[in-house]
């Protein structure tokens, strides 16, 4: 059985699931080194991968 692959999330995809986080929010996370790990393709986009979303979003969980 193939292994399901880890899925590459844009920001706004990210932002989409995140609900209540602007955008500035999420830049500001990203650029203090308090958000998700994100992946800079050579075409300059960012991608989040769905699997550092999780374990992300799960240590916040943690730390409440």
């Amino acid at each position: 059985m193939a292994k399901p692959r880890d899925e590459m999330l844009t920001i706004f995809e990210v932002l989409d699931e995140l609900k209540d986080v602007s955008r500035s929010t999420f830049y500001r996370w990203r650029q203090l080194g308090k958000g998700p790990k994100s992946i800079k393709l050579p075409n300059g986009a960012v991608r989040i991968r769905r699997s550092e979303l999780e374990r992300w979003i799960a240590t916040l969980e943690e730390a409440a």
